[in-house]
């Protein structure tokens, strides 16, 4: 069996607080250091490098194994799986049905982050629905395509959201049918969890994010990361409260884009117990 770790309790809804939360984001990375999962990735070719770096830093081992000869073998073996649909060739494709199916088979946990989906990249979309039958655990997206994938119809600017991530979040409850977790980035960010039966909003962040290219393709892959180590919800809420973290910090220290880059990897690899227990910001939404 793949998966690496039991997954953690989930607090009831009387104990159900942020710091439970915090509590939880801190074991989740503390299990993540420790046991370095290994994390199989079908990417886009625009974010592959940056994804493998985001991971290595993080403390996890990715793998970017997206071969159709290959992917499901290597889905049986690997601690997690994301699937990211930026850049989707046939070949991609196939590879990244294999090998959601043998994740669900295997019971290992997956991630499915449905770029550019919309009425517009009709191929890829029609794709995306047909990955979501093998229930991915996290479902991660911008805001317009999480709309878009709960059936709004609302167009994107190509894969850049064109939506608040606050206007989505209450209209995305449907997709806890296919998924344990619905995730939304954005300026806030949303966590819609089936086990907890809540929204979680975790704030923070920077507003050079979203202007670095294949930071939202990693983050996908770093929740994958933690899923291997932890229950879905806190998986997502963890990869979230990291990155939102890692950019607050790296803007404090450089505004400019490229040393903001660098030191938004920085972050991400230096980020520790007492860094998230001082800078998590997270909320319970009714």
């Amino acid at each position: 069996m793949a998966q690496s770790s039991e997954p953690q309790v989930a607090p009831n809804q009387t104990q159900l607080s942020p710091q439970a939360l915090i509590d939880l984001v801190i074991e989740a990375w503390t299990q993540l250091k420790q046991k370095q999962p290994l994390v199989q990735c079908i990417t886009n070719s625009v974010a592959a490098n940056y994804v493998a770096n985001v991971l290595l830093a993080a403390g996890a081992s990715p793998a970017m194994i997206d071969h159709p000869q290959e992917a499901a073998a290597f889905a049986s073996i690997c601690s997690a799986l994301s699937i990211n649909l930026g850049t989707p060739t046939l070949e991609q494709m196939q590879a990244a049905h294999q090998a959601a199916q043998t994740a669900h088979l295997q019971q290992t946990a997956w991630v499915l982050d449905p770029v550019g989906y919309g009425n517009i990249l009709q191929w890829r979309s029609d794709a995306a629905n047909q990955l979501i039958q093998y229930y991915p655990n996290i479902i991660r997206g911008n805001a317009s395509e999480i709309s878009a994938l709960v059936g709004q119809n609302i167009m994107s600017k190509g894969v850049d959201s064109t939506l608040d991530s606050h206007q989505v979040y209450l209209h995305a409850q449907n997709l806890l049918n296919f998924t344990d977790c619905v995730a939304i980035s954005g300026q806030s960010d949303f966590i819609l969890s089936k086990a907890f039966n809540a929204v979680i909003q975790i704030d923070g962040g920077s507003a050079l994010q979203p202007r670095m290219t294949a930071t939202g393709c990693a983050l996908g892959a770093l929740i994958a990361a933690y899923c291997a180590v932890t229950n879905p919800t806190i998986a997502a809420i963890a990869a979230h409260v990291h990155f939102a973290i890692a950019g607050q910090l790296a803007f404090e220290k450089a505004q400019t884009l490229g040393s903001f880059s660098v030191a938004f990897m920085d972050f991400i690899d230096v980020l520790d117990a007492e860094m998230i227990a001082q800078h998590a910001q997270i909320k319970i939404l009714q």
